[in-house]
């Protein structure tokens, strides 16, 4: 039986604030397989922001194991956490987080300048990438010029372009009107069911969840329920 991509084994998280001890996650136990299509919901507070950024190697969990690819995450040195991070995961965020003085076409290859690839292959990469999402005549367009909908393609290129295992997109459509979150979300379906892309989204919204193929609902820190989602909303 092939391993799950993900591996996730009583995992607790704390923060110690004035008032004592706040638990953000309460013995969470999950596995996601490599070309599943996750989406994550629950209230304010409930857990799945610190769970996101535990699954992306940004935060540590205060006890409990997370296996990505087999591997403990919590036995790695700052230097493979960060090769993971840039090589393995993909990221796409609300607010885009794109760089105002670059170009669309740079904003992409900025990763693979990280990773020491040659000037020409990571345009040629990012270019690729870019006509994937449909943007390839915006290419030399800078954030400015381009609407919130073009900005998330941008960001969604930008998180292929070192082809990783697993994309994580925390609230990707929170910062757009239904029609273009329509858009990115049928990118997203597709990335999954053509390329079988691993893919985890954060969202408040069920339609969005809808395009998901399964859906975790999280509560107090804890998972709630774990279901079958619609898999490719129209």
């Amino acid at each position: 039986m092939t391993a799950p991509l993900i591996r996730i084994e009583d995992l607790h998280k704390d923060y110690v604030t004035g008032a004592g001890r706040v638990p953000a996650l309460d013995g969470i136990d999950l596995e996601i397989g490599a070309g599943e299509f996750v989406a994550i919901m629950g209230p304010s507070g409930s857990g799945k922001s610190t769970f996101m950024n535990i699954l992306g190697c940004l935060d540590s969990p205060t006890r409990g194991r997370y296996l990505f690819a087999g591997e403990d995450v919590a036995g790695l040195d700052a230097d493979r956490l960060a090769a993971v991070r840039s090589g393995a995961i993909g990221f796409v965020f609300q607010g885009f987080n794109l760089l105002a003085r670059m170009d669309a076409l740079d904003n992409v290859a900025l990763p693979l300048v990280y990773a020491g690839v040659a000037r020409a292959s990571r345009r040629r990469r990012a270019a690729e990438l870019l006509e994937r999402v449909g943007l390839g005549r915006h290419a030399h367009h800078r954030p400015a010029q381009l609407s919130g909908g073009q900005q998330q393609r941008v960001a969604i290129a930008r998180a292929l372009v070192n082809a990783p295992r697993l994309v994580l997109a925390d609230e990707p459509t929170g910062n757009l009107d239904t029609h273009t979150s329509v858009e990115i979300m049928r990118i997203f379906a597709e990335l999954n069911r053509e390329q079988g892309l691993t893919l985890v989204l954060v969202t408040h919204e069920a339609d969005i969840a809808g395009y998901a193929r399964r859906l975790v609902r999280f509560r107090d820190g804890r998972i709630a329920g774990d279901e079958v989602a619609g898999g490719g909303a129209p």
